[in-house]
């Protein structure tokens, strides 16, 4: 295992993760706040954008791993 590409990505889903979460409940409770919907329809715009930024994280991921592997490559034989 290439332990220094695993901090790398993991270091990056922290960082974009927090920023992408964040603003997913942000954006749930400031339209539902809005259009004064009440708490129960902000809690559900909250768990829907919060799913949006779970699928969001999850190709992130799969990018980042495409780009950093997280196993050693297989030698090569002459």
């Amino acid at each position: 295992m290439n332990t220094r590409n695993l901090i790398t990505i993991v270091s990056l889903m922290v960082l974009v993760g927090t920023e992408v979460f964040a603003a997913a409940v942000a954006a749930g409770w400031a339209l539902a706040g809005l259009f004064e919907l009440g708490d129960t329809v902000g809690h559900v715009l909250m768990a829907l954008f919060s799913l949006g930024a779970a699928w969001i994280m999850l190709q992130l991921w799969r990018r980042a791993v495409s780009i950093e592997p997280l196993r050693n490559p297989a030698p090569r034989r002459r």
